[in-house]
């Protein structure tokens, strides 16, 4: 077996209209919390013993993240692990975001739902 080069990963860029903006509702809605800002950018933590930063990246001409079409039924680039998955969707359910149904079998349940910016995250548990 080889042994991997990689152990882990630093940060996930997403594109927003607006790092200020976008910084608040990730910490309001998701419990985010800010590293630092600049103009152009806002480094976050998912979780304080999180590893994985998200980088909100001030983008020209928005457009939202897309997934190219697939037959695995993938349709965004990141699922976050929650504590509780049914918690977590009644409670992005109760602050009015946009999140398409829950989905899955066994152990195993899924869903998406969209920042402000309209870009879509998952959430897998």
């Amino acid at each position: 077996m080889t042994k991997p080069l990689l152990k882990g990963m630093e940060g996930v860029f997403i594109p927003v209209k607006d790092p200020k903006t976008s910084a608040k509702w990730y910490e309001e809605i998701l419990g985010f919390q800010l590293v630092y800002m600049e103009e152009e950018a806002c480094v976050m933590r998912i979780h304080e013993d999180a590893q994985t930063v998200v980088c909100l990246v001030r983008t020209e001409d928005h457009e939202p993240m897309k997934f190219p079409k697939n037959d695995f039924g993938v349709g965004k680039y990141y699922n976050f692990i929650p504590d509780d998955i049914e918690e977590t969707y009644q409670s992005l359910i109760k602050k009015n975001i946009k999140v398409n149904k829950m989905d899955g079998e066994g152990t195993s349940k899924f869903f998406t739902f969209y920042d402000p910016d309209g870009n879509p995250l998952g959430v897998c548990g």
